[in-house]
């Protein structure tokens, strides 16, 4: 374990722009065997020091995730967290060295976009993710969620009660956030006869898991608000792989959190970073991956903008349609 490298990451407002990317990655290179050959098959052998720009740091493809445990640490991961798999192409695992990394990840970006939790009372609606062993969005939701007031809870299929905390909690003008996937959301959208919601905020997550044709974020959105009113819908990317999200809190633009770079990368040439307004892999230096590997080249497809903002397209071509947040084209 590296308490000096953890206490660095999570002891400042945020180790963006600094250099601990390089301690990052040569610690992990060190110590981490499937990201070591990594590096060694893409010209970054023990021998020859770590770059002086991110950009030339070897991105783990996060197929590795599936074939391999990526693991640095020397002791037994405390927890592993497996992926959704909806094409029936097997489930990615993070083994996770120290839980607590998680927390304080996921607790940093909440309160980065949202504030403290304590402040809401949070209703989740996911049933996909509660359906199967291992998620890790079900235990950021679960840890939220016993900070904050009430009404709260797990709804699974229970539409009516669901509802019936909306309108408990906005009838006592409560900041309230209902946390769904996107296909449970539609659901419930169309059981909802209320009106407009007006102390609520709607996070999405999820694309439609196979129980339904995937669609654009915006037609999503749309749909959302014709039933539950024009307040905008906010989004939430994560994945098994990574310990840190990206929120949209509105018209699908995604920002990262303070442990989270996202970047964009050219799919046929990874050592080609592209510019703003270009479309391309999107690639992730997650700072709380201490113990698994920080650099992961995902299989989604994105676009960056000037204002630091990333929109998530869709997925790249071969690539199985799974995680939160994957929209189609």
């Amino acid at each position: 374990m590296n308490s000096t490298l953890e206490n660095r990451i999570f002891g400042s407002k945020s180790p963006k722009n600094s250099q601990i990317w390089r301690e990052l990655f040569d610690f992990q290179r060190r110590h981490n065997p499937v990201y070591g050959q990594w590096c060694d098959l893409m010209g970054f052998p023990l021998d020859k020091p770590a770059p002086n720009d991110w950009r030339e740091v070897p991105f783990l493809p996060i197929s590795m995730f599936k074939q391999h445990r990526v693991y640095t640490a020397s002791t037994q991961p405390e927890v592993s967290f497996f992926s959704s798999s909806t094409t029936g192409q097997g489930q990615s695992q993070h083994a996770v060295a120290d839980l607590s990394l998680y927390r304080r990840a996921f607790q940093q970006g909440f309160e980065h976009f949202f504030g403290p939790a304590n402040e809401y009372a949070l209703m989740a609606l996911l049933p996909s993710y509660l359906e199967r062993e291992g998620s890790s969005l079900v235990y950021m939701v679960e840890q939220l969620m016993d900070q904050a007031q009430a009404p709260k809870g797990f709804y699974l299929h229970d539409h009516a009660a669901l509802l019936e905390g909306l309108a408990e909690a906005e009838g006592r003008g409560i900041k309230t956030l209902l946390w769904g996937v996107s296909f449970a959301l539609l659901q419930l959208a169309e059981a909802y006869q209320g009106p407009p919601l007006q102390h609520t905020q709607i996070i999405e997550t999820g694309g439609m898991k196979g129980r339904g044709p995937e669609m654009t974020r915006a037609a999503l959105h749309a749909a959302l608000q014709a039933s539950f009113g024009p307040k905008p819908i906010a989004s939430e990317y994560g994945m098994t792989e990574l310990l840190s999200q990206a929120y949209a809190l509105s018209h699908g633009r995604f920002f990262t959190g303070p442990t989270l770079e996202l970047h964009i990368q050219d799919p046929s040439d990874p050592k080609n970073w592209l510019g703003h307004e270009r479309s391309g892999r999107v690639c992730a230096i997650d700072y709380a991956n201490v113990y698994s590997c920080s650099f992961i080249a995902t299989d989604d497809l994105g676009r960056s903008h000037s204002d630091g903002s990333l929109e998530i397209l869709g997925r790249l071509d071969h690539s199985e349609i799974r995680g939160c947040n994957q929209l189609a084209l």
